[in-house]
Formats: structure tokens, sequence, C-alpha cells
């Protein structure tokens, strides 16, 4: 089962025809940061947010040769509160849904869309992927600065579905909505809404919230409805399948997972904080042989990457796999001998491999890979390349992805929304909250069949097994990229392969993986096939067969 599902994998490799070596980039959650602080919690402010706004345009795009007439909303919805505060406005969550002109609403799909971080607004996936418009950015250079370029997305998925991007409460134009008559009122109450919205269940009972009330609005609860989160976002979409189909009685006919991460334990960034939880270093190992090969690090290997990632991947869940689960009973001829096969897949010198007692991060390999030119790795996407803050420092400073990209992105949707969507005016846009002072994530979660939430290192896949056994109908489809460092594409494999559910669950399960990084759509022949794979799966499970 698992051969056969890696060869559909690697197949996707011979479906993106271009060069592996050229392409455009991406980064998803982080990249750029604004301040979240109460700076701009003034009464005017949450007193216009207190109420839904909208801002209603028209436009056309052509989507590979098929002219599409739509009508775009770019706004807010207000959660009110719960119990003793129901009726009092909290959230102000901002949003840009695109509506096909002409099209049947009850039998015309609809496609909730967010990206992750936690604390990312979803401007990546907006003008990157699946919007009616695109931001043109260099393949795997640095994008120079403005003025940037946009332009009509041939690959926007309009041509399947109607679109909804939804901004995480705090980000894009939407704001927690603190209560008082003074400042010191304000900066209290904005802390409890922290509390209450900013961690794993809060953001996914927003998310629920905030998809019933778009479904009421807009006439849309009879229309087939799918998920496409990304990074975090694929964590969410875990909870919020379960969520919204368990306890709202929202059935969804699919969820779509890009760069995918469930289970933080088995995440390579930081694993050297985990001693005694190998799985991660072993995961990683293909990502890692894909990047060496991408930089021309492994001279004695002269295949192609598929035969490549086969390889490393059949190593590394035997071999190695193996020789990690040993720890120190490992002898040293042993020890020696992987080292040297971790070499072949690496690029990173023996002797450094040794020194890492054979586990080697992500940061770390970031690092280490073009050290002798004194040059990190991307890490969202590996083929990306820049300076090194510290060329002796242990692991990255930065990630010359997010870094090439993030401004060309940030600047064309403010422009974008101000002057095609007529939205936003006298009104911060927020990328991004990771990183503000006042943002700290709550890491606990209730998982299905629990009393109370737990701390530790989360993980979310049993919250998408019940979904599933749930709803035996819903299919999931995951994407990824062979050079996406934050979540490799094989550990993604292997979370689904341990989900736990009946094995015939398992055949509503199928991947596409591509030759760019965790922004797969970056990568422009990329971002052809993951329209048409996405497309494809939308028709499919419509249960209809409309467009």
């Amino acid at each position: 089962m698992k051969a056969n599902r890696l060869s559909v994998a690697l197949a996707t490799l011979l479906l993106c025809s271009a060069p592996v070596f050229a392409a455009p980039p991406a980064s998803a959650s982080s990249s750029a940061q604004s301040s979240a602080s109460n700076g701009d919690q003034s009464e005017s402010l949450i007193q216009k947010l207190s109420k839904p706004l909208a801002s209603t345009t028209t436009g056309t795009v052509t989507v590979e040769g098929k002219s599409i007439s739509y009508k775009a909303v770019a706004g807010t919805l207000v959660l009110d509160g719960t119990g003793v505060n129901e009726g009092t406005p909290q959230v102000a969550m901002s949003y840009v849904a695109y509506f096909k002109q002409g099209a049947d609403p009850s039998k015309r799909p609809v496609t909730f869309i967010y990206n992750g971080g936690p604390g990312s607004s979803t401007v990546w996936l907006h003008m990157g992927a699946w919007g009616p418009q695109r931001i043109v950015t260099n393949d795997d250079t640095h994008t120079p600065a403005a003025p940037y370029q946009l332009v009509n997305n041939d690959y926007s998925l309009l041509d399947a579905s109607d679109l909804v991007f939804i901004d995480m409460p705090g980000t894009g134009f939407g704001r927690l909505l603190s209560q008082g008559k003074d400042e010191a009122a304000r900066e209290k109450s904005h802390k409890a809404l922290a509390k209450d919205y900013w961690g794993i269940d809060g953001d996914a009972q927003a998310f629920s919230r905030f998809i019933t009330q778009f479904l009421s609005k807009y006439d849309r609860w009879n229309s087939p409805k799918f998920l496409f989160g990304e990074s975090y976002g694929t964590t969410r979409s875990a909870v919020l399948a379960n969520m919204l189909q368990t306890r709202y009685n929202v059935g969804l006919n699919g969820v779509m997972l890009l760069s995918q991460i469930l289970n933080f334990s088995l995440s390579i960034d930081g694993a050297d904080m985990n001693p005694g939880l190998d799985m991660s270093y072993v995961l990683a190992l293909p990502t890692y042989a894909a990047t060496a090969w991408y930089h021309r690090k492994l001279p004695k290997y002269t295949g192609g990457l598929a035969p490549l990632l086969a390889e490393a991947t059949k190593w590394a869940t035997t071999d190695y796999e193996q020789a990690l689960a040993a720890g120190s009973t490992l002898s040293d001829a042993k020890k020696q001998q992987v080292a040297q096969k971790l070499s072949g897949f690496t690029g990173l010198p023996v002797a450094y491999l040794l020194k890492a007692n054979l586990r080697v991060t992500g940061g770390m390999f970031e690092q280490q890979l073009l050290s002798g030119t004194d040059s990190d790795t991307g890490r969202l996407d590996a083929r990306f390349s820049g300076p090194s803050m510290d060329p002796l420092a242990k692991t990255t400073a930065y990630d010359p992805q997010s870094a090439a990209i993030s401004s060309a992105y940030v600047s064309a949707f403010n422009d974008y929304v101000r002057n095609d969507l007529k939205f936003g005016e006298g009104m911060t846009f927020r990328p991004s909250v990771y990183g503000a002072e006042d943002f700290h994530w709550d890491w606990k979660h209730m998982a299905p069949g629990q009393r109370f939430s737990r701390g530790g290192t989360p993980n979310v896949m049993l919250d998408l097994a019940v979904a599933m056994k749930y709803n035996p109908n819903l299919k999931i489809k995951l994407f990824g990229g062979f050079y996406d460092l934050a979540t490799p594409f094989y550990t993604a494999v292997y979370e689904m392969e341990h989900l736990p559910i009946p094995e015939s669950l398992q055949k509503n399960i199928s991947y596409n993986f591509f030759p760019s990084g965790h922004m797969v759509y970056a990568h422009l022949p990329s971002l052809h096939q993951l329209h048409d794979d996405a497309a494809a799966f939308i028709e499919a499970n419509d249960n209809q067969g409309n467009k």
C-alpha cells in the first residue's frame, strides 16, 4: 500500500514537464509581520467593525482560455459572544468572496480557503493561487522591489467553484473587538478575546461560526462545500472538518490539504528538542535529498528526481530508521557506514553528520548545505537561497524564500483590494499577527472523545479521522511540494497512512506532489497542475457533476 501511494506521488513529477530548475516562489504564514497591539483598537474603529461591512464589484477572469464573469464581495462578518456575552460583537473576520455570475447557487460548489501560521491572513493563497489576479514573482530568486505586476490568473479555481478567502481573527481587515470605556478596559477586553480566539479550538470555533453565518447570508446551505487549507490551515481543516459536521451539521464534500501538518511531534523544525523521537529525521530525508539534488550537491548521483526520492524513501524507512532506533547501541562501524550513506543523500560532510549523531534538523540542513558559499537555503521553498546572516551559526536566522516574495504579495494585495475591490479605505491590512508582542497561540486542544483540553505537542490526526468516519463519503486530497522543508511531503504521507480509520476509508484519500515548495503555486508549472488536480477533485465530488 505504502509503495503504491509513493509511486503515485512520484508520478506527479511527470505531469509537471517544465524543468525542475525553474519557477516562481512562495511562503505562507509568518512572512510579513505587523503589530497586533491595541494601537488601532480605537473606539471609532471598533464601532465601525461591530457591524458587517461589504463592497461589491464585478469582474472577468480567463481560466485556461475560458472567460468567467464574477461578482466579488470584500467585507467582514461579525461574530457575537455567547452565553452572558450573547449579542455583544467580539470578532470581525474579513473575507473576499467570488461568485460566478449566472450560476445556480444550489448546485454551484463553494470552497472556503485559508492560510495558516497560525497567525496569517489568506493573502498568499488569494494572490498566488486561486484569486482572479495573480502576483508575478521570480522563480527561485529574490523578487525586486515595487512596482510589482498583477496579471490575469489563468489558473484561478473560479472555473470549478465559488471561492471564499477567509482571514484568521485579528488579521486582514478583521479585528478582535475590544470593549470598554477607556484604553485600560479595552486592553483587558482584548486579552480576554485573544485567549478565547487565538488557539487551536477557539480558532476552529470562529471559522465554524463564520462559515455557517456565510452560508445563511448568501443562501449557500445546499451548495456542495469544500475546505482548502494550507500549512497550519491543514491543522485547522482537520479540527474544522470534524467540528462543522458533528456540531454544526454542515456536511462536507471534500477537504483539500496543502503542505500538511497534523502531528507536530513529527516536525523536523526543532526535532533536537525531542530526544528519543526520531521519525521526523526519517520522514524529512527525502526532502533533504531533493534539495541537495536541486542545488547540485550530489555529484555521485546522475539520475532524475523521481528515482532519487524512491531510493531515499526506501533507505530512510529501513536502514536509517533502524540505525536511529538503535541509539547508543549502534556500533561505531555501523554509524560510520550510515553516515556515509546519509552523506550521499544529503550532500552534507560525513564528519558533520557524525558530529550531529546522524540527526540533522531542518534549520541545521538549511544552514549547512550551501555553507561553502556563505548562503542558506529557503525553509518554505528550499530551491531558494540567500546570504547567511551568520555563517558560523548552527541554524538559519531567516527564510530566504519569505524574504524574496513577501513584499510583492502584501503590496499587490493592498493595491488590488483598494483599487479593484473598493474596500479598505482608511483601514490597515494586517498580513499577519505572528510575532507581535501580544500574540500568543494556545496550543492546547480538546480532541474528539476528550472532556478536557490537553497541552503538549498538538496532534489533530484523530479529528480528521473522526470527520471521515462520521461522514464516510468525505474525500481528502493531499497536495505538497518536494522542496518544502517546513512540512516535508513524506511526513504528510506518513500521517495519512497512520490515521485511525478503517482500511476501507483509505481509498477516500488521494495525493499529488509537485517540484515546488511549501507554496506549491509559486512555481508556475506546478500551479497549472495544482489547478487541474483541484478542479478535478471538486468536480468528482460535488455529487452532481455540475460546474
